[in-house]
């Protein structure tokens, strides 16, 4: 009698064995939509200046992206010349953006968001400007700096 006390049954041994692994399934797919949620905090390049490109290998009304990290920015030659950097991630959904020489501005392609060339949201669905870098010539090389 004893032997049958300490037994576990058929019923409540599936019932537990279906709760253990209905768990695990929905943690397996909450798990990665969490982490899309709710991106971990991470370090960015902090304050510093990276070398983009030659002078010469920008011509005007063109642009470029470049790293920033683990991030994109786009540096820009206006079509008067002017050298300007931005984050390129569109303040809309984190697209990428990039750099139409027939519209003479910033643009970004998954929604169809224009910034202008100081970064501001002109026409779409972008809530904010772009973040603006800082840009310098020096020997014939074109430097960003990035700030936190």
């Amino acid at each position: 009698m004893a032997d049958s006390d300490n037994k576990l049954g058929r019923r409540p041994f599936l019932e537990l064995a279906l709760t253990v692994f209905g768990g695990l399934a929905a943690g397996t797919i909450a798990y990665p939509i969490i982490r899309f949620l709710i991106p971990p905090k991470g370090k960015g390049p902090g304050n510093s200046t990276i070398d983009v490109a030659a002078d010469e290998g920008i011509a005007p009304n063109s642009g470029i992206i470049f790293p920033i990290g683990n991030r994109p920015g786009i540096l820009i030659r206006t079509p008067e010349g002017e050298l300007r950097a931005f984050t390129a991630i569109c303040t809309h959904l984190d697209c990428t953006v990039q750099y139409r020489s027939d519209f003479e501005h910033i643009w970004c392609a998954c929604h169809n968001g224009h910034y202008d060339l100081r970064g501001r949201n002109i026409a779409g669905p972008p809530p904010r400007p772009l973040k603006e870098y800082e840009v310098n010539v020096l020997n014939g090389r074109i430097f960003v700096t990035v700030t936190a």
